[in-house]
């Protein structure tokens, strides 16, 4: 039976950092399964849902949500993925059977696969608007972006750890990642101490694979800090959508495009990205959506 992905929230015990640590085999492996991703795009896609899950567990409001837009210049095209709260997650790509060539380290091309192009972070508090945040790639390697994204958009000193391991037959072995943040008021010393830590660390998914619990890797990345654990719980791959939500989009759709689609006769399909799911909707609901509106 496949263990269930975990998230494992932790602190300094003086108060001076706060790291998040996720062991997301299990939600790779699900979004692999749903989008049949080459082993490059797995890397891609699982690196950018362990990190949408790792910023969604920041979150405050149990109806927030939060979404990681990245518009690649790459053959990738794109990476959308959204987390809750509690860093359940959802996501796609715009091209996911793209494969690469290794790169130089003989490793997964992520890079090569985003190119350049912009990350996009919208955060939906759930009451209220929308606000966003804008910078671009420097990388492409998505966990070096989104260290990027913290300095430059909300000046928080960040370090971001992500891995994904594939095995031969594409199911993967092994997928995870840290977020690591100073918060105010850390000395010098202790920035300086988990600095060397993060740098010891290592591979991720290497120690994933070998079987270490997030509160082992947690140990590393601390080293000589004492920490505590505030809480883990499970998380996954998890769509939100539905046939009823679909039939609210179609409703919203204006007068002249609704009647184009009666007019044509035919029943109408829609795919949801996230998971694939199909919803058809025949032509007395778009006549029923089209009498609603002249309600």
């Amino acid at each position: 039976m496949e263990k269930s992905a975990k998230m494992t929230r932790l602190i300094a015990t003086d108060g001076s950092a706060f790291l998040h640590v996720c062991d997301s085999t299990a939600i790779v492996a699900e979004a692999r399964r749903l989008h049949q991703t080459s082993k490059t795009m797995t890397a891609a896609l699982g690196r950018a849902l362990t990190a949408a899950s790792l910023m969604g567990a920041l979150l405050k409001s149990p109806k927030a949500s939060l979404t990681l837009q990245f518009q690649c210049t790459g053959p990738a095209g794109g990476i959308v993925c959204v987390s809750d709260s509690f860093g359940n997650v959802r996501g796609y790509a715009e091209h996911p059977q793209v494969e690469l060539p290794p790169n130089d380290q003989g490793k997964l091309d992520v890079g090569g696969a985003l190119g350049g192009g912009t990350l996009n972070v919208i955060r939906d508090p759930g009451q209220g608007e929308p606000y966003s945040g804008l910078c671009p790639l420097v990388s492409g390697e998505i966990a070096e972006d989104i260290a990027e994204y913290f300095v430059r958009s909300e000046q928080i000193p960040t370090a971001c750890a992500l891995g994904v391991r594939v095995n031969r037959d594409l199911s993967v072995k092994a997928a995870g990642g840290f977020l690591l943040q100073l918060l105010p008021g850390a000395d010098e010393q202790t920035a300086a101490l988990l600095q060397e830590q993060v740098q010891a660390v290592g591979s991720v998914s290497a120690r994933i694979a070998a079987g270490e619990t997030p509160e082992q890797i947690a140990a590393a990345v601390f080293g000589a800090v004492p920490f505590e654990v505030m809480d883990e719980a499970p998380v996954a791959y998890r769509c939100r959508c539905s046939r009823e939500k679909y039939a609210r989009i179609l409703a919203t759709l204006n007068r002249k495009d609704l009647q184009s689609l009666i007019d044509d006769d035919k029943d109408v399909e829609t795919v949801c990205n996230f998971c694939g799911k199909r919803y058809v909707f025949n032509v007395d609901e778009l006549r029923q959506a089209m009498a609603a509106k002249n309600i």
